[in-house]
């Protein structure tokens, strides 16, 4: 950084003490971690850190690995390697528990005529302003017509109940499973 070889330095998957010791070093621009309608355990400690701070946040799994667009399936249905295969909340009763929780996103979605995925993104990037933060998310795609449907989220426009509405049918307690297995658990939020 002080060589002008780096222009903005961020952390990924960072605890409160992490960000807060980093900063201290040099200003952090950006956090890039996991946030979305259905892992929101940033919002106690880590948002206002980063409103205090003037860090952005980058959420990477705006859609939930998948879950929160709508088209989705039992861990044991996808293909070998594919990473929702060990993920907890596509098993067992934790898949039928997190269907239920996210049916607001898919109605909020069929009202408005749009994919649910984009109501996901769009949920994001209101929240931004909520916070007081700016927030870019990362959706990832194989697919053209799937980053052309993220793209457009940013035109999908939720009134506060809306926003209310997704807020409280996926909070934390009725999305059911970590969000990682208990290994991969110990490596984040440090």
């Amino acid at each position: 950084v002080a060589e002008g070889k780096v222009r903005f330095f961020g952390l990924s998957e960072a605890g409160i003490a992490n960000i807060r010791r980093a900063h201290a070093a040099h200003p952090v621009s950006a956090l890039q971690s996991e946030y979305s309608l259905w892992e929101r355990n940033l919002e106690p400690e880590i948002i206002p850190a980063l409103k205090e701070l003037g860090i952005g946040l980058v959420p990477f799994a705006p859609l939930g690995r998948g879950f929160l667009a709508g088209d989705v399936k039992r861990a044991e249905d996808y293909p070998q390697g594919d990473f929702r295969r060990g993920d907890p909340r596509y098993q067992g009763e934790n898949f039928d528990l997190n269907v239920a929780a996210a049916a607001a996103v898919r109605d909020i979605a069929a009202a408005k005529g749009v994919k649910p995925g984009q109501i996901a993104i769009a949920w994001l990037l209101a929240k931004g302003p909520d916070f007081g933060i700016d927030i870019v998310p990362i959706p990832g795609t194989k697919r053209r017509t799937y980053l052309e449907e993220n793209v457009a989220a940013a035109d999908i426009t939720l009134d506060a109940t809306e926003i209310l509405g997704l807020d409280m049918a996926l909070t934390p307690d009725k999305v059911s499973g970590p969000r990682y297995n208990e290994r991969t658990m110990s490596l984040v939020d440090r």
